[in-house]
């Protein structure tokens, strides 16, 4: 990471800021511990949030802006998106709630379990079904998500978060999907997948076969659909959609602000648009992996996953580190 002044930060001026102070107070529930965080935690308690000049102004006096590079020195990356799905289920297996979700099997050792296809077959899980959703592709998408939210048939609402793993490798069906010439590369999103799932509902099961990793949930504290908190990230405090990413805590710092400089996904009237965006550093993923990587929080439900599906831009990073 190199020092720079905060004219060199592309695109600073271009965010209202509106927002940020609400996500670098979730940052300050797990940093204000630290000595270098204390005085930034305890000024932004003062700050206005519909004050963006105000809030520019804090940054700039209690941070210093670094270039984020790569280890070969490049200093654009892959910007990917994710968000907390909105699936429908109930507690109990009935009509066309058929697909489980599951908690972690009593008994079971990490490392102990076998492939997704074995699993599914041979009744380890039998008993440990935390609710049912009425579609296995959603379900599977919410595996890779990780957490999600599920409006049951009573109207109340369950949050689901990842409760740990098989431990096996991860494949993409889309790949296979691409192998086979079922899709194209181009309709290898979460979309194309979807619609590939609806229209071979009697292959869907051997698709999802392909990626041997399955991922188990817990219930979680929950505070209704849309509602205030977003889902709970590595950092350890709830995400703020379009201001929360996921990075490598090796290169990045977990709670960190992140000016983040990429575009959106080509999809939608603001297709390609730019976006310069003050973003707080709360998430990590397996898939995140060295300086300029992110993967960017989106919020919660179908609009939010059409944007992540689509979204592998390239962009630049910034973290801003307190003053010492």
């Amino acid at each position: 990471m190199q020092a720079v002044s905060w004219s060199q930060v592309e695109g600073w001026q271009d965010d209202s800021l509106i927002g940020a102070r609400l996500a670098l107070a979730q940052s300050c529930v797990k940093l204000s511990r630290q000595p270098s965080w204390l005085p930034a935690c305890r000024a932004s308690e003062r700050l206005d949030d519909l004050d963006p000049a105000a809030v520019r102004q804090f940054f700039e006096q209690y941070f210093t802006p670094f270039r984020i590079a790569n280890s070969d020195g490049s200093q654009t990356g892959l910007i990917t998106g994710y968000y907390e799905p909105l699936l429908h289920g109930s507690r109990v297996r009935g009509g066309v709630y058929q697909t489980p979700l599951y908690k972690w099997p009593a008994g079971r050792k990490a490392g102990s379990l076998p492939s997704r296809a074995e699993l599914n077959r041979s009744g380890i899980l039998r008993g440990n079904e935390l609710v049912y959703v009425d579609d296995p592709i959603e379900a599977f998408f919410l595996q890779v998500q990780g957490s999600g939210q599920v409006l049951l048939d009573d109207g109340t609402v369950m949050r689901v978060g990842y409760a740990g793993s098989n431990d096996q490798p991860y494949k993409s069906i889309g790949r296979w999907l691409i192998d086979r010439g079922e899709i194209t590369a181009a309709q290898a999103t979460m979309q194309g997948i979807r619609a590939w799932a609806r229209a071979n509902p009697s292959r869907v099961d051997a698709l999802l076969d392909v990626n041997p990793r399955f991922v188990f949930f817990r219930e979680m504290p929950n505070h209704g659909v849309g509602g205030i908190e977003g889902p709970i990230g590595a950092l350890g405090v709830p995400l703020t959609a379009e201001r929360s990413i996921a990075v490598d805590p090796a290169s990045i710092p977990l709670g960190s602000p992140v000016f983040l400089s990429t575009t959106r996904p080509p999809f939608g009237a603001q297709a390609n648009a730019p976006i310069n965006r003050l973003m707080f550093a709360q998430d990590t993923g397996s898939a995140i992996k060295g300086g300029v990587r992110a993967d960017f929080f989106w919020g919660l439900g179908d609009d939010a996953g059409d944007l992540a599906g689509r979204m592998r831009q390239s962009g630049r990073m910034w973290v801003f580190l307190p003053n010492q």
